[in-house]
């Protein structure tokens, strides 16, 4: 029997313990889409307690910040939601945590959190509910007093090289424009372009936020689509100049439905006027604005993330108590695979077409993507169209082996741009480690299975390509 969570964790073979240990390990971290604060980065904050870090809170403004995962985790155990969002005491929630992770058996919350507690701050116990109060004592004197332990600490002991968070397009971006002046930081902290909210014309305050997005440019309205797209593409500049490197888009599904700029005005128009477009006059709006940040994508070499297939917000009553975020959202099956090819194929056919990472939430789409991102594949670099890594709730073994499988199947595994956190975590670096000795595991037992030579120089170069090089091309790094 193996010792659990020993040196050689996940990896079966010889094979892949000599790619892990001699070539992934080591490689510098590329985290180019996460929930993480940049403020939190500047100030380089000290966490009180390990609660603090995994569980969360209540922000000023009254929404949740937290790992939704950890919540999930706490509300299949019957928690009361005092512990889990609530304010009972944080060594409570702790001790109410504990007792439900050591029933996550087969859940990679389990793994991702006791790799968390060993390799930040050297907690070698599997974490239960018998030793929760010595653990929160170890870890929490090791938060309050290492000097290693601060947020920036935690970053440099990850070995992270660039960070790629996630900010609207109204965002000031003082954090990042302060992180960029001190030279004491020494990863690379750059805004990503979350455009959505100026994208979903049929969803609730859509018109208040475009009142923002002026404001953002300095004008006192926006009175056209047309006005819409010089904001979005003056606010994307003003990104670029603080490094972005990616937009992301988190839509239900992604639509294709061209139209003329006369009918997406009329649906923008009617919208702020206080009426309801029709799905028709809306998908029209979208694609006219997905279509012009596609082509400015194009022009500022910025990849362009899409995320889709989620229904989020499924509980109303939590939703109405919690607001958004806070671990109510599930997989959705979508039939937008053909959309999504016209709308690569219409930027394709200008020209315009950017590099994109797609991303569905359902695995059922995984061999749909991998013939799709073939499709629309081009000199300008090497992978150009991605299947991103395993998203949200196939963020597991299995998720990430079907992900990468389906990939190797149907592209070239050799050129994927690898793992990101996704995370709202600073700890969640460890998700990482975990990424690379699952690919590492997979890749050694084909060559230990004759399914591949063992030829050094190639597996050198896929393995480290995975973990850090691809992504480090592909982000211009």
């Amino acid at each position: 029997m193996k010792k659990f969570m020993d040196r050689e964790f996940l990896l079966e073979t010889e094979t892949a313990k000599h790619l892990f240990h001699d070539y992934a390990e080591h490689q510098p971290l590329v985290d180019y889409h996460c929930h993480i604060s940049p403020r939190e980065i500047y100030e380089d904050r000290r966490f009180n307690n390990i609660a603090e870090v995994w569980l969360g809170g209540k922000n000023p403004d009254g929404t949740y910040f937290g790992d939704h995962y950890k919540w999930r985790v706490m509300r299949s155990n019957g928690v009361s939601e005092d512990y889990v969002t609530g304010d009972k005491p944080d060594i409570e929630r702790f001790r109410k945590f504990a007792e439900a992770l050591e029933l996550a058996i087969g859940n990679p919350m389990y793994h991702w959190c006791n790799m968390e507690l060993k390799q930040f701050f050297g907690y070698d116990k599997p974490l239960t509910p018998e030793n929760a109060e010595e653990c929160w004592n170890f870890v929490n004197d090791r938060l309050q007093n290492d000097p290693d332990l601060t947020v920036r600490g935690i970053i440099k002991k990850a070995n992270v090289a660039f960070i790629g968070t996630t900010d609207d397009p109204t965002d000031s971006l003082e954090w990042h424009e302060k992180i960029a002046a001190d030279p004491t930081i020494s990863v690379k902290v750059c805004p990503s372009f979350r455009p959505d909210k100026a994208i979903n014309i049929g969803k609730a305050g859509f018109a208040a936020y475009i009142g923002k997005l002026a404001e953002s440019v300095g004008k006192t309205s926006l009175d056209s689509v047309k006005d819409v797209c010089g904001a979005l593409t003056e606010r994307l500049e003003f990104f670029k100049k603080l490094g972005c490197r990616a937009s992301d888009h988190g839509l239900d599904y992604i639509p294709f439905k061209p139209g003329t700029e006369a009918e997406a005005d009329a649906a923008f128009r009617k919208v702020m006027a206080g009426g309801t477009a029709t799905a028709e006059e809306c998908e029209i709006y979208q694609t006219f604005i997905l279509m012009h940040l596609g082509r400015e994508y194009h022009r500022l070499n910025i990849a362009m993330q899409l995320h889709y297939a989620c229904l989020r917000n499924a509980n109303s009553r939590m939703y109405a108590k919690l607001g958004p975020d806070t671990g109510y959202d599930m997989i959705s099956q979508t039939t937008c695979g053909d959309s999504i090819a016209r709308f690569l194929d219409a930027l394709d056919g200008e020209g315009n077409c950017p590099k994109t990472i797609l991303y569905s939430l359902n695995p059922a789409d995984n061999e749909m993507i991998g013939t799709l991102i073939g499709c629309f594949q081009s000199d300008e670099t090497p992978g150009k169209i991605q299947h991103g890594s395993a998203w949200w709730f196939n963020d597991t073994r299995s998720g990430m082996e079907a992900q990468m499988r389906s990939l190797a199947n149907l592209g070239l595994l050799g050129n994927f741009i690898g793992m990101l956190t996704d995370s709202r975590s600073f700890l969640s670096y460890a998700r990482h480690d975990y990424f690379r000795r699952i690919v590492c595991n997979m890749i050694g037992n084909w060559v230990e299975n004759g399914e591949y030579p063992d030829n050094e120089a190639a597996l050198k170069r896929i393995v480290e390509g995975i973990s850090y090089k691809n992504a480090a091309r592909y982000f211009d790094l």
